[in-house]
């Protein structure tokens, strides 16, 4: 796991967390941030499952049979 991976995980996680207090007191606006922190989290997490996985295809190239 790198760190765009933990990252994007955590703002996820800020983004529900923030949609759902947004919900709970009524602001549609805190919802739509918590929205968008949600999607930029998922985005960012994205990057770093794409960055391992071509590291693990770097390693699984360099070894010899």
């Amino acid at each position: 796991m790198n760190k765009d991976q933990v990252k994007g995980s955590i703002e996820k996680t800020k983004g529900d967390v923030q949609q759902a207090v947004g919900k709970v007191v009524g602001s549609e606006k805190m919802q739509a941030e918590g929205a968008a922190n949600k999607a930029a989290g998922t985005v960012q997490k994205a990057a770093g499952d794409v960055k391992e996985a071509a590291k693990d295809a770097v390693k699984a190239g360099n070894r010899k049979p």
